[in-house]
Parts: C-alpha cells; sequence; structure tokens
C-alpha cells in the first residue's frame, strides 16, 4: 500500500464550509486577569461547557483551577475562588458531558477528583472533592469521560496505566495495562466502544476499552505520533505528529488496518505540538498549534482526496491550549458551528473564537445542524460493564439550548478498603506525597509494628497457658 503525499496547495472545490471564518470576541466578552498555568505538560488547562469555563491556574504549593460562569466575562479579581484540594499540580480537567456542574480533575498528587460546582459558581474556595480516587503510583496526566456512558472516567498516568473508574462505587473497575511508556494522548469513538491512544513508545494503538485487548498497533518511526482522535463514524483516525525531518506532519490511518497511514501530509516546520480537533456534524478538522496563533481547518471525506483544505485562522498571539464548547452551547443563530476558548498565557487572557459559516438567511440552518449528542447518557455503568454499545442519544439544536440536565451526582459511601485490580492491589501501590506524610506513614507503621509484637507475645503466653492447661487434664485422675 502506498502512501499519499498531499500538496500544501488548497484545492478548491464546492463546500458549503469554503468560506468558514474565524471570528474573536470583543475585548469585554474575554476573560481577562487569569493567572494561567506555566506548566509545560501538553496538555490544554482548559474545558468548557455550557455553563462553566474552568482554567487550570499558576498556584504556590499544591495544584489549582478557577471556575467561572460563563456570563461573568471581563476581569477576573485576582482573590477570585478558586478548586484547590490537590497537593500537586493540576494536569487535566474535564466536565461531565451529562452533569454540567461536575468536573473531573487529575495531578501529580497521583489522585483524580470529582468536584461539584455549585449553581451560580464558586462563592469560595473549595478544597473537598466529592470523590477522590486513589489507584496510581505516580502521576496522572489524562482525564476522559465516556462519550455514551454516565459515570465511567478514564484515567492515564505516568505508571504507563489507564485505569477505567465506575463513579457509582468510586472505584477503578478495570486496567489497562498494555503500554510501554507514558500516554500521550486518549480518544473515543462514536459509542465508546474503542479507544485510541498515543503514546511516548511511539505506538498508535486501538484498543478494546473492557478487556483491554490491543486490536491494531502501529509502530511510528517515520511519523512520531503525539495527539490522535477518532473521526466520528468514518473508521478513520487522524494523528499528528513530527516527520523524520522534524517537521509538523498529520497522518490519515483506516482504524481496521494500521499498517500503513492513507495519507500523510506535512504541515510546516514550526516546534509546538499540533492539537487536532474534529467535528463529527459538518466532517470539519481543526489543527491548532502550540505556541503559534493559527488554526487550519479542512473538510474530511470518505472518498480520495480524504482531506480538502479550507482556509486558516491568523492570529499573532500565541495560544498556549484551547477549550472547545459543546454544540449545544453554540449560537445557532449567528450560524456559529465550532468555538474555541483560547488560552494566552502573556496576557493573562481567554479569548473565544467562534468559527462562523456565513449566511444571508435569518433563519435556523438544518444543513450545518444536523442532529448531535445531547447531554443524557445512552448507558448506565452497569450496563457499559456488561457489555452493551450504544449510540449517543441525540437531540435537535432547532430551538436553542435552554434545557437543564436532570441527572445528578451521587458520591457513593466509601469504606476503607483495599481497590483490587486485575489482581495488584492498587492502593498498595500510592506513594506519600509530602514529606509530612511520609513520617506520618513511618510512624504509624511503627506502632503498627509494635502493636503487632505486643499481640504475638500475648498470643505465646496464652497457647503456653493452654498447653499447660491440656497436660494438666491428660495427668488428673479422672483420666485414668
Amino acid at each position: 500500500m502506498t502512501v499519499t503525499k498531499m500538496s500544501w496547495r488548497p484545492q478548491y472545490r464546492s463546500s458549503k464550509f469554503r468560506n468558514v471564518y474565524g471570528k474573536v470576541a470583543n475585548r469585554e466578552h474575554c476573560f481577562d486577569g487569569i493567572p494561567i498555568t506555566k506548566n509545560v505538560h501538553d496538555n490544554h488547562f482548559c474545558a468548557v461547557n455550557a455553563r462553566f469555563l474552568a482554567i487550570v491556574t499558576e498556584s504556590a504549593g499544591g495544584g489549582s483551577f478557577l471556575v467561572i460562569p460563563l456570563e461573568q466575562t471581563g476581569r477576573i479579581e485576582p482573590n477570585y475562588p478558586k478548586v484547590c484540594g490537590h497537593q500537586g499540580n493540576v494536569l487535566d480537567i474535564k466536565w461531565n458531558p451529562f452533569i454540567d456542574n461536575i468536573i473531573a480533575s487529575c495531578s501529580e498528587d497521583t489522585s483524580v477528583r470529582i468536584w461539584e460546582i455549585p449553581e451560580g459558581g464558586l462563592k469560595r474556595n473549595m478544597t473537598e472533592a466529592l470523590l477522590e480516587l486513589h489507584g496510581h503510583s505516580r502521576r496522572v496526566g489524562l482525564v476522559e469521560w465516556h462519550p455514551t456512558t454516565n459515570n465511567i472516567l478514564f484515567s492515564a498516568g505516568y505508571d504507563y496505566k489507564v485505569l477505567i473508574w465506575n463513579l457509582d462505587v468510586g472505584e477503578p473497575v478495570k486496567m489497562i495495562d498494555c503500554h510501554s511508556d507514558v500516554i500521550l494522548c486518549m480518544s473515543f469513538n462514536t459509542d465508546g466502544s474503542l479507544l485510541t491512544t498515543t503514546c511516548k513508545d511511539k505506538k498508535l494503538r486501538v484498543i478494546e476499552p473492557r478487556s483491554g485487548r490491543v486490536l491494531q498497533e502501529a509502530n511510528c518511526k517515520n511519523h512520531r505520533v503525539n495527539r490522535v482522535v477518532f473521526l466520528g463514524n468514518m473508521k478513520r483516525l487522524l494523528t499528528t505528529g513530527v516527520s523524520r525531518w522534524n517537521t509538523r506532519q498529520i497522518a490519515l490511518w483506516d482504524q481496521e488496518d494500521l499498517s500503513m497511514p492513507l495519507i500523510e501530509e506535512e504541515i510546516d516546520g514550526l516546534s509546538g505540538l499540533l492539537f487536532p480537533f474534529y467535528d463529527a456534524d459538518t466532517h470539519m478538522l481543526y489543527l491548532a498549534g502550540k505556541g503559534d496563533g493559527n488554526i487550519r481547518y479542512y473538510e474530511i471525506s470518505t472518498e480520495k482526496p480524504y482531506l480538502s483544505y479550507l482556509m486558516e485562522f491568523r492570529s499573532p498571539a500565541p495560544q498556549k491550549g484551547l477549550g472547545v464548547m459543546p454544540k449545544h452551547g453554540l449560537d445557532v443563530s449567528a450560524c456559529e458551528v465550532f468555538r474555541f476558548y483560547k488560552l494566552v498565557t502573556l496576557k493573562g487572557l481567554i479569548e473565544p473564537i467562534s468559527m462562523i459559516v456565513p449566511r444571508r438567511s435569518d433563519s435556523y440552518q438544518e444543513d450545518i445542524y444536523p442532529m448531535t449528542p445531547g447531554t443524557e447518557p445512552a448507558l448506565t455503568p452497569d450496563e457499559w460493564l456488561g457489555g452493551i454499545n450504544r449510540d449517543p442519544v441525540l437531540m435537535s439544536l432547532k430551538e436553542g439550548y435552554k434545557k437543564s440536565s436532570k441527572m445528578v451526582f451521587k458520591a457513593p459511601i466509601k469504606e476503607k478498603k483495599s481497590v483490587v485490580v486485575n489482581g495488584i492491589d492498587l492502593l498498595e501501590n500510592v506513594p506519600p506525597r509530602t514529606e509530612n506524610e511520609l513520617l506520618r506513614m513511618f510512624f504509624r507503621q511503627q506502632d503498627e509494628i509494635r502493636r503487632l509484637k505486643e499481640e504475638l507475645v500475648q498470643k505465646d503466653i496464652r497457647i503456653r497457658q493452654l498447653q499447660l492447661e491440656l497436660k494438666n487434664l491428660r495427668n488428673s485422675p479422672k483420666n485414668c
């Protein structure tokens, strides 16, 4: 099979998205004065839904993030309340797709935490999480919610493991242990029956998440993969990475045959990571470079040439990361098909960028807004863990999004006990996170050893007493 090298020259073709343009929000509709984290971890550090914007912030000691109601634009006060329960830097945050005030975070302190944001946002610092999940032995770099199942969360740690958490019980129920280095990215297909990962071991994998079985694997020597995204129901994957000449590159793959990419295309010679974003409703792919201000966009089809360049949004301000608004939070009256929230670290600014299809008519544009995944889960955790797959529950954007989620997160009551997945007690591997914790653990263990020694002495004395009593019984005249 030969890999098609695509020319960079734009191919003009008939497309309703050919003239899509990016519109930056006015300064008063941006979020200003935010101490965006300076952490160099390759994540977005930003999560957004129809109600809230969350941004990981710079903090002295521990890790924190801001949660701001979307309507509260403008300058944010320096003492604005934060979510600050982690003991290490926060590395990733993701909103629950079905309950819009529940957010998951993961951190260098090896924990994953679930937070419930009160109605109207935070009034004071939040330090107590709804759920604190321990199972990784090293820092946790990624979290992802399952796209169709409520309360199933995936986390990937620097211990090279992916844990699947059932939040109904607050414990990990599966462990995917097929990676030999740090996992860089996770992406699901539409119904969540397949998971694809990129890894520092230069391999691209397609995994059946419930069994942990690797269905397909590509050893990417010429195209060092960084990020991967499933392209909806097309049975295609798109990866971004670096070519052997150290140029930024994208590759398109058949998910059922990773022996060779369908196409490879070199983008430019810049060094920043390329973040891919795919909109399954419009079949549009957006490529945003970390450290530069440009967003390129393409239209993807199942027929050759597969990838058609549309346009490029240019901006002089470099982006550290980008949050993406879910479809039901878009302004359909303005023909907005995608919205980014761009992190501009140097200015402490979060800048909304709307991607708009120019139309003259004010009426609802049915052709650019098909039925889209909504806020109702298709499955319960038990159904999904039992082997059922189901497509997302779709909703129409025609009436504008007014419906609030009826779902409420109920934290399970947890007892102190071991967490055993695949025969391994994960809690045995959780290291102390600070020097004080290490000392506390040491003294606690010393006390426990002392107590067990005393117990052993008492049991020895009792055994000797029972042996004497038994001897006396045998020697008593009644037994003669």
